[in-house]
């Protein structure tokens, strides 16, 4: 079954805004609390086997050559977006709260998407080898640099600081999971090829008691008190901005180092997008306190966002692509 074109939001992002009013109504408290944050710790390391033991860089190696190409979705991802991030600082405290602005950094050290980021590529008839090299790339690089991303643009707020403990929960809770996951590709890649449904169900459903843990806390602990209703709109129309940049500097910087247009496709929507899939787990390992809900409400909505706009996008790019650029 597909989704509906005229509901505009998909399955997965209605799942995530029942679970986050579930833990407004019924937050987990007290014994149930820790066993969430127990389940949701386990969670974040069964989601990197997952990506781990599903990536397969080898098969993209045909867009490898691209090295231009490659260059400037990871300059968009990882350097772009934190300079806009914090850019955003002069938003503080007018627009968004210091820990909305401190997610809305988080956001911008997060890496790329890889299917919908191929998806939408594909749409848009550009180039799908890239993509795939582009996207897969950036994962496994944020897999290091969002981390210190993270650290650097926070400057050790947020609960994030760069000690030995810190890394240590980083490499045992993502990297040693994931590094488990390619290990044992070669025997469970052909069942979860074969099981993509369940596969699906485990990765979504990993994520959702994320969320269900993390804005449960703030419930508890009064966080969300502290955000009206209008900073929330406040916080849409910043993240809507901020993807309107980066998908304008990129479709201009593909123009100006004239890259053909099937390229151009693959650099706007590699690196425009963010991965909550990747963004959320990392960041139950790297914030602390109470106020983690308000620091992935950011990524979360532009997660919506960047599905509808780039849905369009691609669909408008599909038509037109007998067009000359």
């Amino acid at each position: 079954m597909h989704w509906p074109r005229w509901l505009p939001l998909d399955p997965f992002v209605t799942a995530l805004l029942a679970t986050v009013a579930v833990a407004v109504l019924l937050p987990a408290r007290g014994p149930a609390a820790a066993g969430f944050d127990v389940a949701a710790t386990v969670a974040v390391g069964l989601l990197f086997f997952l990506h781990g033991a599903r990536m397969a860089p080898r098969a993209a190696l045909e867009g490898a050559r691209h090295w231009r190409l490659h260059a400037l979705v990871l300059s968009l991802t990882f350097v772009l977006f934190p300079l806009l991030g914090e850019l955003g600082a002069v938003l503080v405290p007018s627009v968004l709260t210091a820990d909305l602005h401190r997610g809305l950094l988080f956001l911008c050290a997060a890496p790329s998407t890889v299917q919908s980021s191929i998806a939408f590529t594909s749409i848009a008839r550009g180039n799908v080898p890239a993509a795939v090299f582009a996207a897969t790339f950036s994962n496994l690089a944020g897999i290091v640099l969002t981390p210190l991303l993270a650290v650097a643009l926070l400057h050790g707020d947020g609960g994030i600081k760069l000690t030995g403990a810190a890394v240590g929960t980083v490499v045992l809770q993502l990297l040693v999971p994931f590094a488990l996951g390619q290990a044992a590709r070669r025997w469970i890649a052909r069942p979860l090829e074969q099981h993509r449904t369940v596969v699906s169900l485990a990765d979504r459903g990993s994520i959702l008691l994320v969320v269900y843990s993390a804005f449960s806390a703030g419930v508890v602990a009064g966080v969300w008190r502290q955000v009206s209703p209008l900073r929330l709109v406040a916080l849409l129309a910043v993240v809507v901005a901020l993807l309107g940049v980066v998908l304008a500097i990129a479709y201009g910087a593909g123009r100006l180092l004239r890259f053909s247009r099937p390229d151009r496709a693959a650099i706007v929507f590699c690196g425009s997008k963010k991965s909550l899939a990747t963004g959320l787990p990392m960041a139950t390992v790297l914030f602390s306190g109470h106020s983690l809900g308000l620091l992935i409400l950011p990524l979360m909505l532009f997660h919506q966002v960047q599905l509808v706009v780039c849905a369009a996008l691609a669909r408008r790019w599909s038509e037109s692509a007998a067009t000359p650029a």
